[in-house]
């Protein structure tokens, strides 16, 4: 019977239970969808990585020695030389190919989907990147030719296939790969041509890459050592993964906790209104106990349903709106949705939390004998406050005097109200803020920093004499790039090179973005890894160009900030103080080229690099906008809620004053005035904590990336708009309500 009657209650209140059904399933499927898509990243990346059993780390020289070779291998479990070099492919845009010759194929191994698996007794084959064979339309059993040194290799591609080493490579022009213009292959060294020099040296070990780098450096002579986390494919792939994880776990808190509140109000709100019906039911003999299993019971199975639908849609539908993106510019054979048992925690947290916040709502009811049970709940007494006996009050209209009276009889529905709308309201700031702090980064970077309209990426192989001419040619400025390994206070990160004269094509700017003039003789670090570092300026670094044995020490004489490229910038004459060459890798211009030239690799235009920029944050964005659409779901869900609610606690109040002449109207205003002051300050409050949740959030992006966390005017308009316009038109939908209220049953029935 009781059963029955709780059907028949969720029909009568469908509304109220839809919409607990609903946050049930949106805090899941939030959760578990995002969740599934950060976890099958990292569960298919890890297993990808130990098929190929990547590399703990890598060891960089001229030559790996014998000699050197054997005093690591009493650190370490198992090692493999390389040589690695860059050729340039028999193609119309002559493609840069980074060639492997692999001396044993055991660690960070070829991983081949196509043709045959890797061979090192075939002096005669090739095995190329998947990506690089898709964009040049090559097959298994097709010729290519490779140029380095002056040496042409020709070989035949026996398989095609990933390698753990190239998760994300981006190309020399921009962050954003180009796979027709870049690629590596794998060869046997037995496919060398003369007698071999390896300079790379894969190493596994057990003891911590510290221990192992402090023992590098004490027995063997080395240019360079890069740990697994630090590599640039296995580093951006964690820091991607580390900020979806960080929205999947913080974002849906917000719509877990609000359910909670959901389920509260209406519980209450239920339990209030049937109270005759409680009363009766004890009057026939069911026990407390019964009664309060009976109304917990309305929650669990809704928030049950919810929650196990969320957790079978959410991995099914989000992670496949994200991947399209992200293996645009990561290579992984698979990209599978991941399960981790954490959902499973969430969905039993939920039903649980369900039980526990009903059995709240009922549990006090269930004191009172059935007589008193069988009235009306008495309406709260407040004692006269400060304000109150104050002359001011006696200013007020009759509007705020009672909502005032109402909001602090019944204050636990109005923190509610408050609590609600400060969830909506952080979701869509930080929202919003992600949205204009991307927006910003971009204008930062490509219209306040960068003045240029076209980038010449100069080939390695280019005479100076040449790379003068077409400086001149173009009336651009020489630019030199390189990757470095700073260190400081016994921390190594590593960053970017810039060196250039002055020139009105880059713009250098203050870590707040404003415009400063750096000398021939500043060294100004990135504020990113002066942070990372602990260094400020008038401290000493030492750093090295990565491929050079040459430490370099100098003091720091600015901070800058730079959103993308983080490092040390100097010019070519400071460089030069150093006892360092100035290598230009590229030439900047105003004007936009099209000529081809022999010196000159490629060509990209800052539209371009706007252009990928937009690819590369298009899963954030797309994060973004569901964040959006979730908040407004939100929003029109708990403040809905929130109004019946209000309308049930004060219905006997609402007809005594219709009986003393109140037109609906006015009763209608009473009820916007309230809506719109708890709305009000949970939109205040939820700026904050709108903007904290963001940093959050940004603040897992890397070391990479640096952001000055922002938030317009404008989105914080947008933001009210979309709050406040939901709390008006909730109200308008009970307009009917009040109209057709039928007062004597609100007034008299309790008799």
């Amino acid at each position: 019977m009781l059963f029955k009657k709780m059907l028949r209650d969720i029909k009568a209140n469908k509304t109220q239970f839809i919409s607990i059904f609903l946050m049930a399933f949106i805090g899941v499927f939030a959760f578990c969808g995002v969740c599934s898509e950060y976890y099958g990243l990292e569960q298919t990346s890890d297993a990808f990585y130990s098929n190929t059993n990547l590399a703990d780390g890598w060891i960089y020289n001229t030559t790996i020695t014998d000699d050197a070779l054997s005093k690591i291998n009493n650190q370490t479990t198992n090692t493999e030389r390389q040589l690695v070099i860059n050729s340039v492919g028999n193609f119309s845009n002559n493609p840069e190919i980074k060639l492997h010759f692999i001396e044993k194929n055991q660690i960070s191994t070829f991983f081949t989907v196509k043709g045959e698996k890797f061979n090192l007794s075939d002096k005669d084959g090739v095995w190329i990147d998947i990506r690089f064979a898709e964009a040049q339309n090559l097959s298994v059993g097709d010729n290519i030719s490779f140029e380095f040194n002056g040496i042409t290799l020709k070989k035949t591609i026996r398989g095609i296939g990933y390698s753990p080493e190239y998760v994300y490579e981006p190309s020399s022009s921009s962050i954003v790969p180009n796979f027709k213009e870049m690629g590596f292959a794998y060869m046997s060294h037995e496919a060398f041509p003369s007698k071999i020099q390896y300079n790379v040296l894969l190493v596994k070990f057990n003891q911590s890459p510290s221990d192992f780098k402090s023992y590098l450096d004490d027995h063997v002579d080395y240019l360079s050592f890069t740990k697994k986390d630090d590599h640039v494919s296995v580093a951006q792939f964690i820091e991607e993964m580390s900020q979806h994880k960080m929205i999947g776990e913080v974002f849906p808190i917000v719509f877990i906790l609000v359910t909670f509140l959901i389920l509260l109000t209406t519980m209450t709100r239920i339990i209030t209104h049937q109270r005759t019906q409680i009363g009766v039911l004890k009057a026939l003999g069911y026990k407390d106990r019964t009664i309060i299993l009976h109304f917990m019971s309305y929650g669990f199975w809704l928030v049950l349903a919810g929650s196990i639908l969320g957790l079978i849609l959410g991995p099914m539908i989000l992670p496949k709106l994200f991947y399209p993106s992200m293996s645009s510019f990561y290579s992984l054979p698979q990209w599978n949705p991941g399960f981790d048992i954490s959902f499973i925690i969430v969905v039993v947290a939920m039903v649980l939390s369900s039980l526990l916040v009903s059995y709240f709502a009922a549990k006090n009811i269930s004191k009172e004998n059935p007589a008193n049970t069988m009235r009306p709940k008495a309406p709260n007494l407040s004692s006269l406050g400060i304000l109150e006996r104050s002359r001011f009050w006696d200013k007020l209209n009759f509007n705020l005097r009672w909502n005032y009276r109402d909001a602090k009889r019944n204050n636990f529905r109005a923190l509610m109200a408050i609590i609600g709308v400060m969830g909506c309201v952080a979701l869509l700031i930080s929202a919003f803020g992600m949205n204009d702090s991307l927006d910003n980064l971009k204008t930062w970077e490509y219209d306040e920093i960068s003045h240029f309209e076209s980038k010449l990426i100069i080939d390695s192989g280019a005479l100076p004499s040449d790379i003068d001419n077409i400086t001149k040619e173009v009336n651009g400025t020489k630019v030199m790039e390189q990757a470095i390994e700073i260190k400081s206070n016994g921390i190594e990160k590593t960053g970017m090179l810039l060196s250039l004269n002055k020139t009105n094509l880059i713009t250098h700017t203050d870590p707040n973005g404003k415009p400063i003039n750096l000398s021939s003789s500043d060294i100004s670090l990135s504020k990113k890894i002066a942070d990372s570092l602990g260094v400020k300026v008038g401290d000493s670094i030492k750093w090295h160009i990565i491929g050079s044995d040459k430490w370099v020490e100098c003091k720091i004489t600015n901070i800058h900030g730079e959103p993308l490229s983080q490092g040390i910038i100097m010019s070519p004459q400071k460089l030069d103080e150093l006892g360092l060459n100035f290598t230009p890798t590229s030439i900047i211009t105003a004007k936009e080229v099209n000529k081809d030239y022999d010196s000159i690799k490629s060509i990209t235009t800052l539209t371009e690099l706007k252009n990928n920029w937009d690819e590369l944050s298009g899963s954030i964005m797309m994060m973004v906008s569901i964040l959006i659409f979730f908040a407004v779901s939100l929003a029109m869900v708990v403040l809905y809620n929130l109004g019946i609610l209000s309308f049930t606690e004060i219905e006997r109040e609402i007809a005594t004053l219709k009986v003393l002449g109140f037109k609906t109207g006015d009763l209608r205003k009473l009820l916007l005035t309230q809506n719109l002051v708890f709305t009000a300050i949970g939109f205040v409050l939820g700026i904050p904590l709108g903007l904290y949740l963001m940093m959050i959030v940004m603040n897992a992006s890397g070391e990479s990336i640096y952001y000055i966390p922002s938030l317009t005017w404008g989105n914080i308009l947008l933001s009210a708009i979309i709050t406040f316009s939901v709390s008006i038109v909730v109200n308008l939908m009970f307009s009917g309500k009040i109209k057709n209220l039928n007062m004597v049953e609100a007034l008299k029935d309790v008799e």
